[in-house]
């Protein structure tokens, strides 16, 4: 199971003073950017691609750097695509909606 590509969406949300949401983000971001894997920042979360293992280490690296960054306390919302007999790719959800 842990070997196959998957979808995982990680929304953040920051308990800090709210002119530092945005930049305590932003460093989760780097964190995901660091990482190498195949990423999309969307409006209200961000979706990777990768194995569940490599993806989960990442979001564990996303929270520890918002404490780094100020945060008391986190929101953290995770959805996960996963397939059993195949990968899982972000270009076959999105796709033909890339212009």
């Amino acid at each position: 199971m842990h070997k196959r590509t998957i979808n995982l969406a990680l929304q953040i949300l920051p308990q800090v003073a709210s002119d530092k949401v945005y930049a305590v983000v932003d460093e989760a971001i780097a964190v995901i950017q660091q990482s190498g894997v195949k990423y999309r920042v969307c409006p209200f979360e961000t979706v990777m691609e990768g194995t569940y293992d490599q993806l989960m280490d990442i979001v564990k690296r996303t929270q520890e750097v918002c404490f780094k960054a100020g945060a008391g306390q986190l929101l953290v919302y995770i959805k996960i695509q996963n397939n059993q007999d195949a990968d899982v790719s972000i270009e076959d959800k999105t796709g033909k909606y890339d212009g």
